[in-house]
């Protein structure tokens, strides 16, 4: 079937009269689709028509309906399975076998909201433990914490919609989503596919922004309960600044995940893993591997199986089932990524392989070894298919060295030895620790977690769910309890 490539903004009966935005492909700058964008006032009307849905309490959508809404929406999004991937592959630049996995997930992400409704309950308080407290009797249960405003990023273009907007239509949250400039069409798609699914429009809307300012004045709305931003670090905390009082959010940022080899490592079972995990959708995710510490006497042998992983992964057009390596999303960020490069090895660091383009929007798989700490590489997140290898005597200080970052998300160890893996578990600056993994795994019934300057607040489904909630009390006093 063939897709809707141009889309009005997505709030009921709100026009905009500035202008279009057009949607091109990251690795040829084909025109693909456009999409209307809003203006102050259709902003307004759809602040208008969330915060008023909010507060009346009467239409407020049953947990079997809401239920009812997913369920459609992922047969629906199963039938169109194959469709959206190439779709999503076209626009964001993952490849199309990485695409048909990220649909997969975003399917199993509904699924996975359709099971926390049906899990989360409130619960008993306990009341007479203390003469004050005597004669009463207490509960909680979850209600909806009010409108949400989602600002999403480029890199997983339907799978961020999943994880932040169905956690609020499975709370009876109304949303209004602002999707990255560079990939709206997926998710003008999804939320028309929820349209479609029987949830009324005014429960999900829709829009984009060019304008900064209005974007930024919009954080700001005090009719606003729940901010859920991913993104920049720096675009993050800054609309974090501007949040009205009670408004609570969730930020994602990005990372510079770590990865502690010890010389029990097996690195037939590391290489491939750590290729995949580091040149990943060109090193465009927010846990991609990018800094491995080994030992000084297994650099060399590391750095030659990856190689040979990295030169079995092809580059090129992302939409092709060849393709394991595709765009960056601008050719500004591959210019980035190729300064740097540049940057580390005029500074001492060792080319191993890569370091060049392939295109003109795609940068080979690079690998280095041994750059300076004060490069970018090392100490800002590369978000480009490079990942850095760094050689240590010591694994004390391979660890000091892998926290010598402001940023910690996800993190993993590669041995065989308990003591170095308990370690290693202790010590690293992260939220979660991989075993003999690489950095860059996740299910979205897991908490996963930006910490310092990566983020703030539990993600994950069912983490999301909650933050969307508030628990609320009954008491009862009587004589009689």
């Amino acid at each position: 079937m063939s897709l809707k490539s141009h889309f009005k903004t997505l709030v009921p009966g709100a026009s905009s009269s500035a202008g279009s935005l057009e949607v091109t492909a990251p690795f040829d700058g084909s025109v693909i689709g456009s999409v209307e964008l809003a203006d102050a006032a259709a902003v307004e009307q759809a602040l208008d028509i969330a915060a008023a849905l909010h507060a009346d309490v009467s239409q407020r959508l049953p947990a079997w309906q809401r239920i009812s809404i997913l369920k459609k929406a992922a047969g629906l999004l199963t039938e169109r399975a194959e469709d959206f991937a190439l779709e999503s592959a076209r626009e964001g630049g993952k490849p199309l076998i990485d695409s048909r996995a990220e649909v997969s997930r975003a399917i199993d992400g509904i699924h996975c909201c359709i099971e926390t409704i049906r899990t989360q309950h409130g619960e008993e308080i306990p009341m007479g433990l203390n003469p004050a407290s005597a004669h009463r009797l207490a509960f909680s249960s979850h209600e909806p914490i009010g409108p949400v405003l989602a600002y999403s990023a480029f890199n997983h273009p339907m799978n961020l919609i999943i994880h932040q907007v169905f956690p609020a239509i499975a709370t009876g949250c109304p949303v209004i989503v602002k999707p990255a400039s560079d990939t709206p069409l997926s998710c003008f798609r999804l939320v028309e596919l929820l349209h479609e699914a029987g949830l009324p429009p005014a429960w999900c809307q829709a829009l984009a922004i060019k304008d900064r300012g209005l974007a930024t004045a919009t954080v700001g709305d005090r009719r606003i309960a729940f901010f859920t931003f991913i993104g920049s670090g720096k675009v993050g905390w800054m609309l974090r600044s501007k949040l009205a009082p009670g408004t609570r959010c969730a930020l994602e940022h990005g990372g510079a995940a770590p990865v502690i080899m010890d010389d029990t490592a097996d690195l037939n079972l590391a290489a491939p893993l750590l290729a995949k995990g580091a040149f990943y959708h060109a090193g465009q995710v927010c846990v991609s591997v990018q800094r491995i510490f080994a030992p000084s006497t297994m650099i060399r042998e590391l750095a030659d199986k990856l190689a040979a992983e990295a030169a079995r992964m092809k580059v090129g057009d992302p939409t092709l089932e060849e393709v394991a390596i595709g765009p960056l999303i601008r050719t500004k960020e591959l210019e980035r990524v190729e300064k740097w490069v540049e940057e580390a090895i005029a500074a001492g660091a060792k080319l191993h392989s890569g370091g060049k383009r392939f295109s003109s929007t795609c940068y080979g798989p690079t690998i280095l070894i041994d750059p300076p700490p004060a490069c970018s590489v090392s100490s800002e997140e590369i978000f480009g298919p490079v990942v850095c290898l760094y050689s240590y005597e010591d694994l004390e200080e391979a660890i000091d060295r892998a926290n010598h970052v402001p940023y910690s998300f996800q993190a993993s160890v590669f041995s065989q030895n308990m003591d170095t893996i308990f370690r290693a578990y202790r010590r690293l600056n992260a939220k979660t620790v991989m075993v003999n993994d690489h950095t860059a795994f996740r299910v979205d019934w897991m908490p996963f977690a930006g910490l310092r300057e990566s983020g703030l607040g539990i993600g994950g489904i069912p983490h999301t769910i909650s933050d969307m909630q508030i628990e609320k009390s009954l008491i009862f006093q009587s004589p009689s309890l």
